[in-house]
Parts: structure tokens; sequence; C-alpha cells
């Protein structure tokens, strides 16, 4: 099995800067991809970004040129450093393990609120 505890959500002013952390434990040499989603309520669960064991990232559109997604395979770690954040950008962000096998591991989940 494979766990994911995010941190590092919280409260930040439209134009301010938060990063998330992700930290996997358990079988990690079974993780392929990881990355961020978020969901906004009355919304689906959308991609933010991802990344790959060999640090190909992929963003949504939206989040381009502002958000940075990082990767430390040693410690099993994911980070997404946010600037120029905005109102819209405010939503409960997942942290994602694509294991192999194509199964998908969520973290509980971690709270950003944009304040305009």
């Amino acid at each position: 099995q494979v766990q994911l505890v995010e941190s590092g959500g919280g409260l930040v002013q439209a134009g301010g800067s938060l990063r998330l952390s992700c930290a996997a434990s358990g079988r990690t040499f079974s993780i392929n991809d990881m990355g961020w989603y978020r969901q906004a309520p009355g919304k689906q669960r959308e991609l933010v970004a991802t990344i790959t064991r060999d640090k190909i990232r992929k963003y949504a559109e939206s989040v381009k040129g502002r958000f940075t997604i990082s990767r430390l395979n040693t410690r099993n770690t994911v980070d997404l450093q946010m600037n120029s954040l905005k109102v819209e950008d405010a939503a409960v962000y997942y942290c994602n393990a694509r294991l192999e096998g194509g199964l998908d591991k969520w973290g509980q989940g971690t709270q950003v609120t944009v304040s305009s």
C-alpha cells in the first residue's frame, strides 16, 4: 500500500503564494507519476500538475507560468509551488500517486483559500 500525506494549505490573499507538500510512504517503489489535483465546491476534480519519475511535467493551462511542480524521488515527495494565486484557484488540493498497473492513490486533501 501507498499512503500520501499533504501539508501546506491555508488562507492567502490574491496575488500571494503557497507551497503544498506531499509525502508518500509504504510501497513507494510502485509509484510512477505523481501530481496534484483540485476540486472546488460544485465542480469536478481537475488536474493541476503532474510529474513523472523522469521529471517530465504537465500543467493545466490555467496554472501555467504560475505553479511549479517538483519531485524528490529519494524522499518520495512532491511539492507544488503556487504563485500569483487567484480567487479561482481556491479549492481542496489532492496529492495523487499513480502506481504500477494504473491504480491511483489519493491524499486526504488540503484546503487552499484565496481571498480577494
